[in-house]
């Protein structure tokens, strides 16, 4: 694809490259994306049927994890159905609107899943650490207002991170990686970018050093308290509680964090490689996440197997 030297105020579209340097091999790199995203869409349908069908885990934990899934799936779909069909079509093109409506969700809802986790370790950390006050102190009901906080913060953070955009006047209409990053398509741009590099920085680095640490703290307070339970049963199941959250939370925040900064700092890393983590970044946690949960949690695994008996037997 040919770079323009035109300036562009606004760009009807862009171009997106897919992985520069693998070009020839986007036809097969198509299917495992397809696998993955095919087990990420049925496995946290899975997990939002399994919770809606079982009263009894109508339970803030469950809702949670209901919201995580939620979020899963907006982050997946609105990328790897365009990027299966660069891959597989060549479908390059993505209107100027769709490119940032894409950013706002990529990195929006990423924002909000790190505030859902944070909620997660704190939900954790009343029921082993204060179990007699669990229920008052964090009821069902107040979990649907966490969540909106979470989303609320999120979605704030990286709506003028969008609407930056609109001020550049673009060089190229060439993105060089396989959906609209923000900085990739900041470095399309001919003038200051500066605002846009210090705000993407500064809300990326509040959001997760702030929910990081307090993750951090929740979980050195649940281990002390696990440690001093005097029953080996009840450390091993409350260790793999919480085995599972951390799972997820190591499984979110570490490919995100390294995507993250090596775009901004790591010319060091070859682009093909870092474009693939970071598109795999956006599939994996979501294909995953379900299946730990699913494993770890014996009320989702017999949840869904009440679920597929119901379903056999209506058949």
């Amino acid at each position: 694809m040919q770079h323009t030297n035109h300036s562009h105020q606004n760009p009807g579209s862009f171009l997106l490259m897919g992985i520069p340097g693998l070009e020839a091999s986007h036809f097969w790199l198509a299917f495992p994306f397809c696998s993955m995203y095919a087990l990420a869409v049925l496995g946290n349908v899975a997990v939002l049927l399994v919770v809606r069908s079982e009263p009894t885990l109508h339970q803030p934990m469950y809702l949670l994890l209901c919201m995580l899934s939620t979020i899963d799936l907006v982050i997946c779909t609105s990328t790897v159905p365009k990027l299966l069909a660069l891959f597989w079509t060549n479908a390059a093109e993505i209107a100027f609107g769709a490119c940032a409506a894409q950013m706002f969700f990529i990195h929006g809802f990423s924002a909000v899943e790190s505030g859902i986790l944070l909620v997660m370790a704190f939900d954790r950390y009343l029921a082993i650490c204060r179990p007699l006050r669990y229920g008052s102190l964090l009821p069902p009901e107040s979990v649907g207002k966490l969540g909106a906080a979470a989303a609320l913060r999120g979605l704030g953070l990286m709506t003028p991170l969008t609407c930056l955009l609109a001020r550049l006047t673009y060089c190229s209409r060439v993105v060089a990686h396989s959906y609209c990053e923000h900085m990739a398509v900041v470095k399309l741009a001919c003038g200051n970018t500066r605002p846009n590099n210090i705000y993407g920085i500064t809300a990326a680095t509040l959001v997760v050093g702030t929910d990081s640490i307090c993750i951090a703290v929740s979980y050195a307070l649940i281990l002390r308290a696990v440690l001093g339970l005097s029953s080996k049963e009840a450390r091993a199941k409350t260790f793999g509680t919480c085995g599972s959250h951390l799972g997820v939370i190591l499984l979110f925040y570490t490919p995100g964090l390294f995507s993250f900064y090596t775009q901004r700092f790591g010319q060091q890393v070859p682009r093909h490689i870092h474009i693939l983590l970071a598109d795999l970044y956006l599939i994996v946690p979501p294909m995953l996440n379900p299946i730990i949960y699913g494993v770890k949690t014996k009320q989702i695994r017999d949840g869904a197997l009440r679920l597929l008996k119901r379903g056999s037997a209506q058949s």
